[in-house]
């Protein structure tokens, strides 16, 4: 007897078709994955960045008042130190001497303090710049994984953001 041919070549072509159109709607799936991650890694970059940039205006500021209060400082101590010649000649000015010496340990204070505020600020900017530069770094690779089609780039990627959120949370003081 003879044996009864089925034509397989349809049947693998139709087997290939499926495979294609599955792994486009995986592929498909994931393409929008990617591309939602990487907005979101965008958001948070840019809201790092406003971070960022809020606590460096806010270091400059107060370096320039703690500038402002050390230019004041050195007044009075001119100031003091022109009565402590006065007072060579005359007692009457004594009082004025202290006073200036009292307002000069006051000013001096809030110029230490200011220069403190204005190091912290500096310290929490450096917290946000991290985050950017990760999130930059992780669009980066996230861009490439979808051009290239590497899932384990945008897995790095993941990662990178993740090392982002969590520089973003520790300068948020979370």
């Amino acid at each position: 007897m003879d044996e009864i041919e089925v034509p397989t070549e349809h049947l693998h072509e139709a087997i290939h078709e499926q495979v294609h159109h599955a792994s486009n709607g995986k592929e498909q799936k994931w393409s929008m994955l990617v591309a939602i991650s990487t907005a979101l890694m965008a958001v948070l970059a840019a809201i790092s960045s406003l971070f960022a940039g809020h606590n460096s205006n806010e270091a400059v500021i107060n370096q320039i008042k703690a500038s402002d209060q050390w230019a004041f400082y050195q007044a009075k101590g001119i100031k003091a130190e022109i009565k402590a010649i006065k007072i060579g000649n005359a007692s009457t000015d004594t009082a004025e001497y202290n006073r200036y010496k009292k307002e000069q340990a006051t000013i001096k204070e809030a110029a230490e303090a200011l220069q403190a505020a204005s190091k912290a600020h500096l310290e929490i900017e450096k917290k946000f710049a991290k985050a950017v530069t990760f999130f930059q770094i992780a669009i980066a690779i996230s861009a490439i994984s979808i051009l290239t089609k590497r899932k384990f780039l945008w897995v790095i990627s993941l990662f990178l953001g993740a090392s982002g959120l969590l520089f973003l949370l520790e300068g948020i003081g979370i």
